[in-house]
């Protein structure tokens, strides 16, 4: 099929997860035999920090402006699907259009859910209202649980599906190198994220001397007095994921406030940290058990005093556990294969694509554990 996607970015992953979701999840949807337009809105701190220029399983194109995304009408109105993701710019008046000329499947692709619904509430979205939520034939989810009730019954999706974030597991994989911290975190800084830094990281190191910590990820404000034993590191590419991953006994999942009232959002974070085999400490919130089983594939922490325990342990098996437990269920092969299904379902004339199974496409190339 053809699928058109305005996303908030897919060339510059500086500052946001959604490039590295975009990445993996349309590589994989275009190796299902399918073809894929992004069209990202060309603003200036995306531009000067572009990682990713030409991507060789989509075409790229850039506009400047709501006026620019008319050139692309004829695009939109002969796909097969559209996809509007949160955050883009004028992300209301984007969806507007696109409903008013998409003749496919239209779907709102939500990587912020609760964010976004939090916002709604107070009536100041800027990307989303609840008048365009019923002219959207799908609202994948980066939320599921309860959530997606909420959607359908109170905002009037007719179809709201949970479509997880996920990993590329032929880019995220256990790496041959020194390890250099003990405890790693990487997430761009947020007010409400930053007290559970906090109690899980930074008290640990403070009272841990002898231990390596590092922080990784831009726009932490300069007031932070970081312990001498937490490295900082402004940002760090998603090339240089694996080999951060691969460097750290343990690695930190913290989840934003919105998120763990909803439950049942994983971030993309946690995936590709388990994909490298390593040891995850997390925050608790409803659904994480879902994911991955608590004290077997991943360590859930109240406190640092938990953290500092876990630090004091050898982590290497519930690292294999956890990276076993993604390549069997949280690839980006099968979240293509979840999201052509959705496709498949709001559009029944569509023809399906045969396709390999995902296990036997992971083994072919290689990715699975020996």
């Amino acid at each position: 099929m053809k699928l058109v996607v305005l996303g908030l970015s897919l060339s510059s992953s500086w500052g946001n997860g959604h490039a590295t979701t975009y990445r993996a999840l349309l590589a994989a949807f275009a190796a299902r035999g399918h073809d894929i337009l992004f069209l990202e809105r060309n603003v200036p701190w995306y531009a000067s920090a572009r990682d990713l220029k030409h991507p060789d399983y989509c075409h790229l194109a850039f506009y400047e402006d709501l006026d620019g995304l008319s050139a692309w009408r004829d695009a939109i109105a002969d796909a097969d699907a559209v996809m509007v993701g949160s955050y883009v710019p004028d992300g209301i008046a984007v969806g507007s259009f696109v409903q008013e000329h998409a003749r496919g499947i239209t779907a709102f692709y939500d990587i912020d859910t609760p964010v976004t619904l939090a916002a709604l509430e107070k009536g100041d979205c800027a990307y989303l209202s609840s008048e365009l939520i019923p002219g959207y034939d799908i609202y994948l989810s980066f939320t599921g649980g309860p959530t997606l009730s909420l959607l359908e019954n109170r905002y009037g999706s007719p179809a709201a599906r949970s479509l997880y974030c996920s990993v590329d597991v032929h880019a995220y994989m256990p790496l041959d190198v020194p390890v250099r911290w003990d405890l790693s975190y990487l997430g761009t800084y947020s007010d409400d994220r930053q007290p559970t830094l906090e109690r899980l990281l930074i008290e640990p190191a403070r009272a841990r001397p002898d231990l390596r910590f590092v922080v990784a990820g831009p726009q932490y404000p300069d007031h932070i007095v970081w312990p001498d034993n937490v490295e900082r590191i402004a940002h760090l590419p998603p090339a240089q994921h694996a080999a951060f991953y691969s460097a750290s006994r343990y690695t930190l999942n913290v989840t934003r406030a919105d998120m763990i009232a909803s439950g049942w959002s994983p971030s993309v974070r946690l995936f590709e940290a388990a994909a490298c085999g390593t040891p995850i400490i997390s925050d608790i919130w409803a659904g994480i058990e879902a994911m991955f089983k608590p004290g077997a594939e991943i360590l859930l922490a109240h406190d640092g005093g938990e953290v500092i325990a876990a630090l004091d342990q050898d982590g290497t098996r519930m690292g294999e556990a956890g990276r076993k437990r993604v390549l069997g269920a949280h690839g980006a092969e099968h979240r293509a294969a979840e999201l052509e299904a959705y496709l498949q379902e709001a559009n029944p004339r569509a023809r399906p694509v045969p396709q390999p199974k995902i296990s036997e496409t992971i083994n072919r190339t290689g990715a699975h554990d020996s």
